[in-house]
């Protein structure tokens, strides 16, 4: 109980500097959002009397512990741009990016694992080393270029779906999901190549320890030995992997949004940030941070129930 209290301690102390750094960066770059709300009717007393109105004539320590407080009363404010709730803007683009975030990090989980322990089970073999090159390859291409081979390839050559002709979930749940496939396949390749890799490389590596052979000479199968034992040990770096891949396909996401014209959390972080729309970005950027660190925090405690040495010590 005392290490995951330490933890929700650094957990919170971590989303407090990020949310300061945020809101620093923004008072240092260039740019004021009232000049691009009014546009050409941009007069000075226009200027000064629409930032009074959205409070930005305020010192920054005054604005920045004001959008702290309503933020963990769970108001983040009103958009400059959409004139709207951030609330009311984000929850369904939220939906948007968890889905595609979600369904990438089973894809990971589908491709990698039974690949990996195929690759350790026959390791230095000749489709071993076939594979090797395949996984080198895919590790190497960026997400996003594989984003625009798949929208020509499969989009406008093959006409498997409609790049841009993205539909919501309330209207067609199977046309949602259907356009979700190719994007989140995008994510998940490279990913699931890294993970193959340490996968192997682990299994190899506890496939050569005593309990092994000791396990081996009380009558266990070759995929018993690696499933019942093998595998409990060796993923243990993997989990690790899992956590930071998880981080990287939310990430990700945003990224591939641009590309499959996805109307999630990134097109609307893109936007808002060129236009400085700042409630709207800073209550993003928080929610992902806290997706992203909550990932990691809970990777670390998970270790201790996956290994009982680490629980020991």
């Amino acid at each position: 109980m005392k290490y995951i209290l330490k933890k929700v301690g650094i957990f919170l102390l971590t989303l407090l500097g990020i949310s300061v750094l945020v809101f620093i960066a923004f008072q240092i770059v260039p740019g004021d959002p009232t000049a691009r709300l009014l546009g050409t009717q941009a007069t000075p007393e226009r200027v000064d009397a629409l930032r009074e109105q959205l409070g930005l004539n305020d010192p920054a320590v005054l604005r920045y512990f004001r959008w702290l407080t309503d933020f963990l009363r769970g108001d983040f404010g009103g958009s400059y741009t959409y004139a709207m709730p951030v609330s009311a803007l984000i929850s369904g683009k939220i939906a948007v990016t968890a889905a595609l975030s979600g369904l990438s990090f089973l894809m990971v989980l589908a491709m990698s694992i039974p690949i990996g322990v195929l690759r350790a089970r026959f390791a230095h073999s000749i489709p071993d080393r076939i594979s090797m090159v395949f996984n080198q390859i895919i590790m190497s291409i960026p997400q996003f270029f594989i984003g625009i081979i798949f929208t020509y390839v499969f989009g406008l050559v093959l006409r498997l779906f409609t790049p841009g002709d993205f539909v919501q979930y309330a209207v067609d749940p199977v046309a949602f999901w259907a356009y979700m496939v190719f994007p989140a396949l995008a994510i998940a390749m490279p990913k699931s190549a890294m993970v193959v890799k340490l996968l192997r490389s682990s299994m190899i590596k506890e496939m050569s320890e005593d309990y092994v052979r000791t396990a081996y000479s009380r009558g266990n199968s070759r995929w018993q030995v690696l499933s019942r034992h093998v595998m409990r040990n060796a993923i243990i770096p993997v989990v690790t992997l899992l956590a930071v891949t998880l981080v990287d396909i939310i990430a990700g996401s945003i990224i591939i949004e641009q590309v499959f014209a996805i109307p999630g959390l990134g097109r609307l972080l893109l936007t808002s940030v060129i236009g400085r729309d700042l409630p709207v970005v800073q209550t993003i950027i928080m929610l992902i941070s806290v997706a992203v660190i909550s990932v990691n925090y809970l990777a670390d405690i998970s270790y201790k129930y996956i290994d009982p040495r680490i629980r020991f010590r």
